[in-house]
């Protein structure tokens, strides 16, 4: 049976947890809030750009621009989001296992991979599968120039013709306690299937390109697939602070619950003591009582 002083050791034990995950709450409740506004503010415009650009790769075709050009072929190249830390719930375990599923369903012979976050690297480092490039560290000062950097290398390798189809996989955010694993294609860029035209879903509009469709969509297609790459960017931000501030809002609930079990067991324990004191001392009262009468 554990002793007052093992249990009040585990009591301060518990109660120095309890400060440490109600610290992490407040800070990632304090992240929440200005990742959620850099990420509702990012929504419209990426959905926008979506939209507009699934509109024009259906009207000019794939031979239009080699961002648009759909290649037959097993090579893949798959692009897995996670977070640099953990303490997050099951933030990056659905993230890895939504990837290791799509990896696994396609079949695809020839699949690599960009790891973002050192949660990805590590489990994919002990998988056989080829690693193209790894970012990690990088998390407490996203920019979007993390996101040109990442977008500049995929839309290279698939110009090359290294690759045929270039997908992301990352958390997005729905709410505090809500992550969504998404799957998104970024390349080639789909025909329109995001709002239908203003002719119907069939319809096609023939736009009118000044100065020409070459240099617009050479503006657009590069633009496009970078604002999509930053969006998946701060939306794995926002979800894994929610993520974060979920498990540690849980853990600090559990850490009480636990203190109050425990003080119970620590009462308990010090009135069995002094409750075997006093018959100790009641017994010795007795005890020489008897011996004066005797």
């Amino acid at each position: 049976m554990a002793t007052l002083r093992d249990i009040q050791r585990r009591i301060r034990s518990v109660q120095s947890t309890q400060k440490i995950t109600r610290a992490m709450k407040l800070v990632a409740a304090a992240k929440l809030r200005r990742a959620q506004e850099r990420v509702l503010a990012a929504r419209p415009y990426a959905s926008k750009m979506t939209e507009l650009l699934g509109h024009l790769a259906a009207s000019a075709g794939p031979e239009t621009h080699p961002l648009l050009a759909r290649r037959e072929g097993p090579r893949r190249l798959i692009v897995v989001i996670a977070a640099d830390k953990g303490l997050a719930g099951a933030f990056n375990s659905n993230i890895i296992r939504r990837s290791l599923e799509f990896i696994r369903e396609s079949r695809a012979p020839d699949v690599t991979l960009v790891l973002v976050g050192r949660k990805a690297r590590d489990f994919y480092h002990r998988r056989p599968w080829t690693i193209t490039r790894e970012m990690v560290g990088f998390w407490e000062r996203l920019a979007y120039s993390h996101a040109c950097e990442l977008a500049d290398l995929l839309m290279a390798r698939y110009l090359a013709g290294e690759v045929n189809e270039v997908y992301l996989i990352y958390n997005e955010f729905r709410s505090v306690a809500v992550q969504r694993p998404v799957r998104q294609q970024l390349l080639p860029i789909a025909p329109g299937s995001e709002g239908a035209p203003p002719g119907g879903p069939g319809a096609v509009i023939d736009y009118l390109y000044e100065p020409g469709p070459d240099a617009i969509l050479g503006e657009l297609l590069p633009r496009h697939v970078r604002t999509q790459v930053f969006r998946a960017l701060m939306e794995s931000l926002a979800g894994e602070y929610g993520a974060r501030m979920t498990a540690m809002e849980a853990a600090t609930k559990n850490a009480k619950e636990m203190i109050e079990i425990l003080t119970i067991q620590f009462n308990k324990a010090r009135q069995e003591k002094i409750t075997k004191e006093l018959l100790d001392i009641v017994g010795g009262a007795e005890a020489l009582t008897q011996g004066a009468e005797a």
